[in-house]
């Protein structure tokens, strides 16, 4: 079983029709933007990757904390019988994030932190972990326990699971620049975090920004803007995973966005030591929106390491997941059982940018 524990929200997702000029320019003080019926689905790590894993065949068990309100109530309903033990604060808010997801612009969103920010390292250690052998954790930057002090409760959940046993798995999100998760030393944070972590899920615009803040808003813009991977080079890629490697944790999954992801592995754990490669993804039958792609990608990624699949076929798995569920505005209805998207693979699943 994996358990997934971390951030959850309450996604409302408006549709939002195309229109020749970018979402930010539409979005002027005043005016009204005529939209489509709204999406209500399950937000943040927790719900992305475990309700992924759940689709895709893998047992799971959800770690996360929403308030006492009608926001709740959602989540509740949305996860069915995986929601049912969730930790409730009667003096927080249900996280909920607006998502503004527009054909030909990137995604904004308004969020509210709410109960996410009260989560501590001792109330994830306390769970019930039976049956458990893989722990992912998620959007430590959306947690304000888990960056503060110099993300000493973030190393701490880290090396309480791993004394424990578990295999570790560690998922980052972009913070506001200028909130104080933004300002947090992540450099640091991560030199503490990592040495305790097997595998690290970030995306290239969170790492580079917890890295080099400059350059990873810098990326930002530039991917953003359409330039592939930033303006970085492959090279530049590989340098970055093999900082991470240094770093302490034993294998780097790194999605890529439209490019797809590069995988390295350092240790040893299903033949994959030594082992890289890097996948473009597959092309969806039509898009429906990004939300949650990459939580999906790392859903795909777990499922083919706890399946002992070699690391070239996790990591396809991984961006076939990714790559489906675009196919539906929500992160994971667009996400099938594990063995129809292998066939699909295995059918001629034409990949991003390959004939």
């Amino acid at each position: 079983m994996i358990a997934v524990a971390g951030h959850i929200c309450l996604d409302i997702i408006p549709a939002i029709p195309a229109a020749p000029e970018p979402l930010a320019q539409r979005l002027l003080p005043g005016a009204l933007l005529d939209v489509g019926a709204a999406t209500l689905s399950t937000g943040g790590a927790v719900a992305n990757t475990g309700l992924a894993l759940h689709r895709l065949g893998e047992p799971v068990r959800l770690i996360a904390k929403v308030g006492a309100d009608p926001f709740a109530g959602v989540i509740r309903a949305l996860l069915g019988g995986l929601g049912g033990h969730l930790l409730e604060a009667a003096a927080s808010p249900t996280s909920y994030t607006v998502v503004l997801d527009s054909p030909g612009s990137d995604r904004t969103f308004l969020h509210c932190p709410g109960a996410n920010d009260t989560f501590t390292a001792d109330e994830i250690l306390a769970q019930n972990f039976d049956g458990v052998e893989l722990v992912h954790f998620g959007y430590p930057p959306l947690m304000r326990q888990m960056y503060v002090d110099e993300g000493r409760q973030l190393a701490r959940l880290f090396s309480g699971l791993r004394g424990r046993g578990f295999t570790t798995s560690l998922d980052m999100a972009l913070p506001d620049p200028e909130s104080p998760a933004g300002k947090a030393p992540w450099g640091k944070i991560l030199r503490a975090t990592l040495p305790h972590v097997d595998i690290f899920t970030p995306s290239l615009d969170e790492i580079l920004y917890m890295l080099d803040p400059a350059l990873g808003l810098d990326a930002r813009k530039k991917i953003a803007a359409g330039v592939p991977l930033g303006g970085l080079s492959s090279q530049d890629i590989r340098n970055i995973v093999r900082d991470l490697l240094d770093m302490g944790c034993g294998a780097v999954l790194l999605k890529l966005g439209k490019q797809g992801a590069y995988a390295k592995c350092n240790y040893g754990n299903n033949n994959w030591r030594g082992e890289e490669c890097a996948l473009p993804c597959f092309r969806e039958t039509a898009f429906a929106g990004a939300t949650g792609a990459g939580d999906a990608t790392i859903a795909g990624f777990l499922c083919g390491f706890t399946r002992g699949m070699a690391l070239p076929e996790t990591l396809r798995l991984a961006v076939a997941t990714g790559s489906a569920s675009v196919e539906k505005p929500d992160a994971t209805s667009g996400i099938p059982r594990a063995e129809i998207l292998l066939d699909r693979i295995r059918a001629g699943w034409p990949q991003q940018g390959v004939n």
